[in-house]
């Protein structure tokens, strides 16, 4: 294979939280090429903002701010003409159709030399069966699917999923899998005594399929028993004055803190590194991206070192449960709640489970993963000052 040398990239995806696209900056950064990021809003709790910003390798060049009229979904419609001109590159990775779509316009304009399409997730349907919405995003989907120079899927099953929807040949069925991953140089970890801090953590966008309601439920369940137990549930969303209220009503003030969206990943990592297990009990039987996904607060989670509590939703629970050291517990409150009371009442087992998430974690450090990735496009990444 040709290896291609790369100095230049544009990362254009829509989300502010930590993510796929954030750590691809991070690795391009650090290796000194020049990067171009544009984050459009992906949740009306974004707001309306549209951030562009340059990067020279490690130093931020410029950053200005778009302001839209629209907040998500509306404003999806204006994301192909945030900013109206892009600077050339030799990369361009586009964590969505829309922003694939438009890295292939600039690769037609000679304005980009490879357009990559990254999907973060896949779910059937996505905005109904049978809509004008849904057949408008799989004609875009489909188009950058055959159209661009690589394709990258989080898991297996979105991209089984997406070649079936799709139809795929087999020369574009071949896509790149890149699992969600974690810094672990940096990530703060919990200490072998963890299980003392007698804590949980729940870190989600709020809204339905993540289960929040459940783990109130769970800790309204555990009753007497609950002595000391505590929840950090960190993460904003259409739901969250809904279980603040439902906290209440359960008496669970001193019990539950809701910290909202956190814009510090180091504060994230922190409160991760001060609790005893990592709750994940999404929402089973609906339309749901966690099951073709990989849900990046597991990465988090067991970066951090903690046991985790994980319905049996996301493809890759039964493989955490046999080597990262999760249990895989049914969605209702009783169960969830004896699970907790299993893991912090044994200390044996709590350090079992965290050794297993530590050890487990080790394949998805996010330089060995985009290590692995460049070398399948052909790509060298060179500084580009």
């Amino acid at each position: 294979m040709t290896v291609t040398r790369a100095r230049s990239f544009a990362i254009v995806a829509n989300g502010f939280a930590d993510g796929p696209a954030q750590a691809l900056r991070d690795y391009l950064t650090a290796r000194g090429a020049r990067v171009f990021v544009v984050s459009h809003p992906l949740v009306p709790e974004d707001g309306t903002r549209h951030v562009v910003t340059t990067y020279a390798g490690d130093e931020l060049v410029a950053r200005r701010t778009v302001a839209s009229p629209l907040r998500p979904p509306s404003s999806f419609v204006l994301d192909p003409f945030v900013p109206l001109r892009f600077p050339p590159v030799d990369v361009w990775f586009g964590f969505n159709p829309l922003a694939c779509a438009r890295g292939l316009v600039a690769r037609r304009m000679r304005r980009a030399s490879t357009a990559v399409l990254w999907s973060v997730d896949f779910v059937p349907d996505r905005f109904g069966r049978g809509t004008a919405q849904t057949r408008l995003y799989d004609r875009l989907d489909e188009l950058c699917c055959r159209r661009a120079d690589a394709r990258v899927e989080l898991s297996e099953a979105a991209r089984e999923g997406r070649n079936l929807r799709h139809g795929l040949s087999s020369d574009r069925a071949a896509a790149h899998v890149v699992p969600m991953g974690a810094w672990l140089e940096r990530v703060q970890t919990a200490g072998t005594e963890g299980y003392e801090a007698r804590r949980l953590v729940f870190l989600a966008h709020l809204v339905r399929r993540q289960g929040a309601d459940i783990l109130l439920e769970a800790l309204a369940a555990l009753g007497s028993q609950a002595a000391g137990i505590t929840a950090d549930v960190i993460g904003s969303g259409p739901l969250e004055d809904d279980l603040r209220a439902r906290a209440r009503a359960l008496g669970l003030e001193d019990v539950v803190t809701f910290h909202g969206f956190v814009d510090d990943h180091r504060e994230v990592e922190r409160l991760l590194a001060s609790a005893s297990l990592g709750m994940a009990p999404y929402r089973p039987g609906e339309m749901s991206f966690t099951a073709y996904a990989d849900p990046g607060k597991l990465k988090a989670y067991l970066a951090s070192g903690l046991p985790i509590l994980v319905t049996d939703v996301p493809p890759n629970a039964h493989e955490l449960a046999r080597d990262g050291g999760a249990e895989i517990v049914p969605f209702e409150a009783t169960a969830i709640a004896e699970a907790v009371l299993r893991v912090l009442d044994s200390p044996e087992t709590w350090k079992k489970r965290s050794e297993a998430a530590r050890a487990y974690a080790r394949r998805f450090d996010w330089p060995l993963l985009f290590d692995e990735l460049m070398a399948s496009l052909g790509l060298e990444v060179v500084p580009g000052r």
